[in-house]
C-alpha cells in the first residue's frame, strides 16, 4: 500500500470517528479537527471559548502537531494552564495542498499516538 493511500485511509477513518462523536456524523473539516486537538491539549473541554481563544486553541494544536517535525518545542504552561511553544525552525514555504498533506499526516500521527486509530 502506498504512503498516500495509507494516509487517505487513516484520514477518512479518523474523520468518520471524530465526526460521529462531535458533529452527529456531518464530516468535520481540517480546521475543526485542529480546533478539537487544541481543546484536548488545553484540557479545558467543558467551557465556552471567545473568538480569540479559539484562534489560540488552533495555534496550540498546530504547535503540538508540528512539534515532532522539529518546528516547535513546548516551553511552559502559563498561570491559566495554557501551553506555550517556542519556534525551533521556521516552517518552509509550502503550497496549500502541501500544507494540507503535512497537517493531515501530523493529525493522523497524533491520533495514532493517542491510540484512537492504528
Amino acid at each position: 500500500m502506498s504512503r498516500d493511500t495509507q494516509l487517505k485511509e487513516r484520514w477518512d477513518k479518523l474523520v468518520d470517528i471524530l465526526s460521529n462523536q462531535f458533529s452527529q456524523g456531518e464530516d468535520l473539516d481540517l480546521d475543526a479537527i485542529i480546533f478539537l486537538i487544541g481543546v484536548q491539549e488545553l484540557g479545558q473541554v467543558h467551557r465556552e471559548y471567545k473568538k480569540d481563544e479559539k484562534l489560540n486553541l488552533m495555534h496550540i494544536a498546530i504547535c503540538r502537531l508540528l512539534e515532532p517535525y522539529g518546528f516547535y518545542e513546548f516551553d511552559f504552561f502559563d498561570e491559566e494552564g495554557w501551553p506555550h511553544y517556542k519556534v525551533k525552525e521556521q516552517l518552509p514555504a509550502l503550497k496549500a495542498g502541501e500544507q494540507s498533506v503535512l497537517m493531515k499526516e501530523a493529525i493522523v500521527s497524533y491520533f495514532i499516538e493517542k491510540q484512537l486509530i492504528d
